[in-house]
């Protein structure tokens, strides 16, 4: 009997919400090991101390490569600003590394990861974890299919509640250089789907407003954009931060030539409407609870499938399921639509 594989072993790198969530999955994952944390705020120590005993902690990304255990997996889940530069360190010292979404804040600095990967021969997984929602894959199966025939209209709405709850003074949400803007952090994740499951777009155009975030950000809170599918067919995403108190909607409409379907829910988590030709609607898993955030909330918590993905993959057992390459596809189209401003 063939000897089982070595855990995989991960080195995490920014451990607020979500970093705590990847390395509380990784504890848990059968072939999988937690090394390292790493994290500039010296404050957190004697929490991840007690949630994760005999993990050694590092306040920079150089004092864990110059001192710290061997890792094979650099998991990156700091500041958006921060992850081009990060990641490009991680696959300069011979780590495979997975990185939060965006992947990078512009293109050029996506493409330098993707270079410095294929360099290294060192794997890059982006974290869009939406894709293994039940609705989003049903979607994705269904388009490949064939079954909606030529699309028509994609109608995608994103409205949130992200309000001074979330931009809490001092915080680098909300700040050009780390954030980025409303698209990268809230709404990547549904360009992503855009993209994965429709394509890329062409003649884009926009327009912007903040209407309640004078002060709170650097940036729009609002926005309206029209496309073209270069695969034939229009669409439109309307997105805001500003709905008051809590989220309203992630939704997404399609029209086509076969018939017309809708996901909605706060977080695009349930089929709404579909009506397609010859087709019975199949069953479908339940889509797993919204990430929570103290008062506002996030996209589903499926991180899980991205660790299996990731120690799968490395393991020589699967395909990365969102590569680099698709990540700098995400970042390229967001770039597109903010030239527009």
């Amino acid at each position: 009997m063939a000897d089982s594989p070595a855990a995989v072993r991960f080195a995490i790198c920014g451990v607020g919400h979500i970093g705590r969530r990847h390395a509380a999955l990784v504890t848990r994952h059968a072939d999988a090991q937690l090394v390292a944390l790493i994290d500039a705020n010296p404050e957190v120590q004697a929490a991840l101390a007690t949630e994760f005993p005999g993990v050694p902690f590092f306040a920079s990304l150089d004092d864990y490569l110059a001192h710290g255990p061997a890792a094979d997996v650099l998991t990156i889940a700091t500041p958006n600003g921060l992850h081009a530069p990060q990641a490009v360190r991680g696959l300069r010292a011979g780590l495979h590394v997975v990185v939060e979404k965006p992947l990078a804040l512009s293109k050029a600095d996506a493409e330098q990861i993707v270079h410095k990967a294929l360099q290294t021969g060192r794997f890059v997984f982006g974290v869009m974890q939406n894709r293994y929602s039940p609705p989003a894959a049903w979607l994705k199966q269904v388009m490949d299919e064939g079954r909606l025939g030529q699309v028509y209209l994609v109608q995608l709405n994103c409205f949130w509640n992200r309000d001074e709850r979330y931009y809490t003074p001092g915080s680098w949400h909300g700040t050009q250089a780390l954030d980025g803007g409303t698209l990268f952090t809230q709404f990547s994740h549904f360009v992503d789907l855009l993209y994965w499951v429709f394509g890329d777009i062409t003649n884009i155009s926009a327009r912007f407003r903040d209407f309640n975030h004078a002060g709170l950000t650097e940036f729009e809170d609002s926005g309206l954009v029209t496309f073209d599918l270069l695969r034939g067919g229009s669409g439109t995403l309307q997105y805001s931060t500003a709905v008051w108190d809590r989220n309203l909607e992630s939704s997404l409409t399609v029209v086509a030539e076969h018939g017309s379907l809708r996901l909605g829910g706060q977080y695009m988590d349930k089929v709404d409407y579909c009506h397609l030709r010859d087709y019975q609607m199949p069953e479908l898993a339940p889509t797993n609870p919204a990430n929570q955030y103290g008062p506002y909330q996030g996209s589903a918590a499926n991180h899980v499938h991205v660790i299996d993905n990731v120690v799968d993959t490395i393991q020589k057992r699967g395909v990365a399921t969102t590569n680099a390459l698709e990540g700098l596809k995400v970042v390229e189209m967001i770039e597109r639509i903010y030239a527009l401003k």
